[in-house]
């Protein structure tokens, strides 16, 4: 099963974004999506952003996660 995780932009630079995961930082790819923004959310899956997502939709999917346990600190 794939798990994509959601996930805000805080810096980008050339094809690499700096995401914060539930306050953790991360670098992902951004070579799938067009046009990605600083303070945009993001599916990230296999250390690529996969998908752009609403920040409503973000919160969304990381409270479902909590709810099954998959994740335990995200904010």
């Amino acid at each position: 099963m794939c798990l994509s995780i959601p996930a805000e932009i805080i810096s980008i630079e050339g094809n690499q974004a700096k995401v914060s995961i539930g306050g953790t930082t991360v670098y992902a790819g951004l070579q799938l999506i067009e046009t990605p923004k600083v303070g945009e959310y993001v599916l990230i899956h296999s250390g690529f952003a996969i998908e752009k997502i609403s920040q409503e939709e973000a919160a969304e999917q990381i409270q479902r996660l909590k709810e099954l346990g998959d994740i335990e600190n995200l904010t």
